[in-house]
């Protein structure tokens, strides 16, 4: 792709994470880097270019709507990589795939979606794979952490020849708040399932986005649900773990990346994740409270998604997109997250992931734009088609989040 105009195009960056990946894109892309920000509105678009300053005064604006194939086409044939926060990515998505796909273009989303992501497999994997495209999905607080944290585990196991992967279960900490595109990707997955009720079984199975099922490990069940003392996971911990949100995606890209990088992790890989509540006389309580508020606002919506007057009402009710936490609250948030692991040999350890800001939002930037640089400049593995973070940016996406001020260590308990 040395022909290519651009080194990077930012799709969607007049919206609110967009702006924010702009931003960050400005003070940490390399001297030199040909970068163009992308969108529908030519006016917002000189809006976001205008407050990134003079650094960004040269960017090339490029105009192309989500659903126009071939300006697309066109976009991504311009660039060596493409990063989009245009979501919901199972409604607004796919074609931009298909575009890099074709143009053998490199690509990084935003996306918590396994509808989505599934889609991206069946239908442009094959076709990825051959021309070069790096298509990586979930590049944000959306699972990074989980999946640079459970590959450092197993790094570190290699090195020390302590044996494979086994038990390994990711405690989450995080202050942070929830934007309307998030509330949206969700409800647009409901959606999808209220009209075609098979596709549940993507977001119910574990393995549903594993390269290759039939080579999957047989450990028995393996839940997304939580409710627990925390010393029940690692003796150093105290208080109450329920049920983290984000589980039920983050842990499918974890074991599609095991299976992208033939199974490495180990034959009994288990893998879970849960979130902390902290060890206050209130904390089982709100631990019983989230696990048993997360399951309940998972059926209103179902159930709401299902007719045209439960989705009048979700509009009604819901954050609308675009919308988002202030600045203040973005650089007030933070996100801890420890993952403990054991080893066939009996080894211990426990890998800490851990950054400033509002992990959804002011951290997930620093990690899509470094992903986005990491895709466009860094020598990568020759792996190629529907990818995560750490089968196809491992070590080197990993040094860079720790360059930029993220902590990712390491220890042996």
């Amino acid at each position: 792709m040395a022909d290519r105009e651009f080194d990077l195009v930012l799709f969607g960056a007049t919206g609110f994470v967009g702006k924010l990946t702009a931003r960050y894109l400005a003070t940490a892309a390399p001297q030199g880097a040909r970068i163009a920000l992308a969108g529908r509105s030519p006016d917002k678009l000189t809006a976001v270019r205008d407050e990134l300053g003079p650094v960004a005064a040269d960017w090339p604006l490029l105009v192309a709507d989500s659903s126009d194939q071939a300006a697309l086409d066109t976009l991504a044939a311009r660039t060596r990589v493409v990063v989009t926060t245009v979501g919901p990515y199972l409604r607004y998505g796919l074609p931009l795939v298909q575009a890099c796909a074709a143009a053998g273009t490199h690509y990084a989303d935003l996306t918590g979606e396994p509808l989505f992501i599934r889609e991206c497999i069946d239908r442009y994997g094959e076709q990825a794979e051959q021309t070069g495209a790096k298509i990586v999905n979930s590049c944000g607080y959306d699972s990074i952490p989980s999946d640079l944290s459970v590959y450092q585990l197993y790094r570190r196991s290699v090195a020390d020849n302590t044996g494979e992967l086994t038990d390994t279960t990711l405690v989450a900490w995080l202050k942070g708040g929830a934007s309307g595109g998030t509330i949206d990707s969700g409800r647009a997955m409901m959606e999808a399932i209220a009209a075609d009720p098979a596709k549940g079984s993507v977001l119910s199975h574990p393995y549903s986005l594993s390269p290759d099922r039939s080579m999957e490990p047989d450990v028995g069940r393996q839940s997304d649900q939580a409710l627990a003392r925390a010393s029940s996971i690692d003796p150093s911990l105290d208080g109450w773990v329920t049920t983290f949100i984000m589980a039920q995606h983050n842990t499918k890209i974890v074991r599609r990346s095991n299976g992208l990088l033939g199974w490495v992790y180990g034959k009994n890989f288990r893998y879970r994740e849960v979130m902390g509540t902290g060890s206050s006389p209130a904390a089982p309580l709100v631990a019983a409270g989230v696990a048993g508020g997360i399951v309940a606002t998972m059926a209103a919506g179902a159930v709401l998604s299902r007719a045209a007057a439960g989705r009048r009402l979700l509009d009604r009710l819901l954050p609308k997109p675009g919308t988002g936490p202030n600045e203040k609250a973005r650089r007030g948030g933070w996100f801890t997250m420890k993952t403990f692991a054991h080893t066939t040999s009996g080894a211990k350890y426990v890998c800490t992931f851990a950054g400033k800001g509002d992990p959804g939002y002011q951290a997930t930037s620093v990690m899509l734009g470094q992903a986005g640089l990491c895709l466009a400049f860094d020598e990568l593995p020759p792996l190629a088609g529907i990818l995560t973070p750490a089968s196809a940016m491992g070590d080197a996406l990993t040094d860079r989040l720790r360059a930029a001020g993220m902590t990712i260590e390491v220890e042996r308990a």
